[in-house]
């Protein structure tokens, strides 16, 4: 595979790398902390809502929120334990500083429209100076907004949104932004607060006291949800925090759970593969349903399947089906998308995006994901209601009569549809995991029909999806390419983990796509996607990898994969979409894919050493 190539912005100081950042959030919104004490990615009020801090995106233009020592500092960046509360330590000449970064999330209902963003900045040992400065730049950059400033409180008004910082100390005005500079002794502190504020949230100061109340309940909050979790194997640590990133991408008012915290980090530095991926895929979202499942989160499986129900249903035709691929956070169906010319890109990787076109696409894989966790939520958490069992069947009988045909596939390719193995796979998956509920709560069905499908769809992957030439399964009929989304068949179930067949194609799996532990998705250059350039390995294939080899019995092999795979996650246990030629994080951060792929991979590893 080629490597990634030299890009003029690979070294520009201005931006730090994907992997040296951490995640809060307060199930609505997320922001990205960097190991500097920038923040330098927030939306507020939620997820898919324009930024206010988009320095990631553009240095200059984007706007950003800074908490540093002044002087020559060495930083440490961690979780405060079992929690999502992220602290920065900034190691001085003179002393030891920390900030600790929050969103409050306490399971109260209580003045949900504040979305509340805690800055608290403490010196433990000898003294420390620090500067802050506020920049926000509103609607990623595009939206002009007036400074209103009194002491301890300054208000950033614009056209649709109004915040409000405040904080223990004096602000300075410094044109449009808020700056402070400050010494701090051993045992001081000083609190900042950022607040959404408007009818019905007036600005209000948060004293050290409150501070301090607002940390601990958020502290408790994560760590009794976490205390849920069944999870007792050796890989403890990643898999909780997997699973607390997990819960970071739900947005809690309607249960969904976005694909990524972020829009438009490039696959590739200089490369146009920069996407927004802050909605929600049916299938990355039916797969989080599975890993939360074995771990016993409950609520959070139930709350998507409200979603589903309430939005992901049978009905109106999109150009995809029944089902687009994806939807909005809060169902909506039109995610138009749209390049921001005026932002730089990280890094220089423009274009910068907002929306997704592969809302348009036919990916008939998603049917099998999303039927999966029905069948399992139906199975392992709660039966599923009658007019649930009847969208089912809705959707069941349209795969039925539409599987035969081309489209984009699970890669979202822009090169064409083709008649991809892996739709295929997913749509026998959406019929047999039908016919296993029908069968095991006797539920009504064209049992028949689905049967014959499903058969005909076995044998239709059998002999055209198999290449004599590669003694492997390929990409599509009709080629003679490799695709890591095959790493899936044993995995559904559809072919034994120890076919021959099945074998072989892992052998040439590993020989073609697997670098190291690393898994390739394809090679682009013998299956051209409508897009320039190369990309990184794919974290969710090496985890699927993982999973595969254990399945097959190569438990060693699989054992090693997944501890060096575990060494590419960043210092805080996050993965972006994808791993460069140099162990660089690339893509959209933190991906829930691959958190999930890892719990999965962790669970079936550990149950295979005993």
């Amino acid at each position: 595979m080629a490597g990634t190539p030299s890009f003029e912005g690979a070294g520009d100081p201005r931006y730090l790398p994907i992997s040296e950042h951490g995640l809060i959030g307060d199930l609505r919104s997320v922001a990205l902390v960097g190991t500097d004490g920038t923040i330098d990615w927030y939306c507020c009020p939620a997820f898919d809502a324009p930024s206010v801090f988009a320095s990631i995106l553009d240095a200059e233009r984007g706007g950003r929120f800074e908490v540093a020592a002044i002087g020559p500092a060495r930083t440490k960046q961690f979780y405060f334990p079992d929690t999502n509360v992220l602290i920065t330590r900034f190691f001085t000449e003179d002393g030891v500083g920390e900030v600790q970064d929050f969103m409050p999330v306490d399971g109260a209902s209580a003045e949900t429209e504040r979305h509340r963003l805690i800055r608290r900045v403490l010196c433990v040992r000898g003294s420390v100076p620090f500067r802050v400065l506020v920049a926000p730049r509103f609607d990623y950059g595009a939206q002009p907004h007036t400074l209103r400033l009194d002491g301890e409180m300054a208000v950033f008004e614009s056209e649709k949104l109004t915040l409000a910082l405040t904080a223990t100390l004096p602000l300075e005005a410094d044109g449009l932004d808020v700056r402070a500079d400050f010494k701090l002794s051993e045992g001081e502190s000083a609190v900042f607060a950022l607040d959404q504020v408007g009818p019905g949230v007036a600005p209000r100061g948060c004293a050290h006291t409150e501070a301090e109340r607002q940390f601990t309940s958020t502290v408790a909050y994560w760590r009794r949800w976490l205390s849920q979790s069944r999870y007792r194997g050796r890989w403890r640590e990643m898999v909780h925090r997997s699973a607390l990133t997990l819960k970071l991408l739900t947005y809690a008012p309607t249960g969904a759970i976005v694909a990524a915290a972020t829009t438009s980090l490039p696959e590739q530095l200089g490369g146009e593969r920069n996407w927004d991926y802050r909605y929600v895929w049916v299938r990355d979202a039916a797969f989080c349903v599975y890993s939360l499942l074995r771990l016993g989160f409950a609520d959070e499986a139930e709350a998507f399947m409200k979603f589903v129900t309430d939005h992901v249903t049978p009905g109106e035709s999109h150009a995809s089906g029944p089902l687009q691929i994806m939807y909005g956070i809060d169902g909506r169906t039109d995610l138009p998308e749209c390049e921001l010319a005026h932002l730089e890109g990280h890094r220089g990787s423009a274009p910068v995006r907002v929306g997704n076109a592969a809302a348009d696409q036919l990916q008939l894989d998603i049917y099998g994901a999303l039927l999966d966790s029905i069948y399992l939520y139906d199975k392992w958490a709660r039966p599923i209601s009658s007019d649930h069992w009847d969208d089912v069947c809705a959707i069941v009988d349209w795969v039925c009569a539409h599987w035969d045909q081309p489209d984009e596939g699970v890669w979202e390719t822009r090169g064409g549809r083709k008649n991809f193995l892996y739709s295929r796979l997913m749509c026998w998956v959406a019929i047999e995991r039908a016919i296993r509920m029908a069968n095991r709560r006797g539920l009504p069905a064209d049992l028949n029909r689905w049967r014959e499908a499903r058969d005909t769809i076995y044998r239709r992957i059998m002999s055209k999806g198999w290449s004599e030439s590669r003694r492997a399964f390929v990409q599509h009929e009709g080629g003679d390419v490799l695709d890591a989304a095959l790493l899936m068949m044993p995995l559904t179930k559809f072919i034994a983990p120890t076919d021959p067949k099945w074998l072989s194609t892992l052998d040439a799996l590993t020989h073609d796509l697997v670098s190291d532990s690393l898994v390739y998705r394809y090679d682009p250059q013998a299956s051209p996607d409508g897009l320039r350039g190369d990309e990184g390995t794919f974290s969710i294939c090496s985890f699927w990898y993982v999973e595969a080899l254990v399945h097959a019995g190569r438990v060693d092999e699989a054992r090693l994969a997944f501890e060096k795979m575990l060494t590419y996650a960043n210092h805080v246990g996050l993965y972006a979409e994808e791993i460069g030629q140099t162990g660089e994080q690339q893509g959209n951060f933190p991906q829930a894919f691959t958190h999930l792929a890892l719990i999965s991979a962790a669970f079936n590893l550990d149950r295979a050493l005993g």
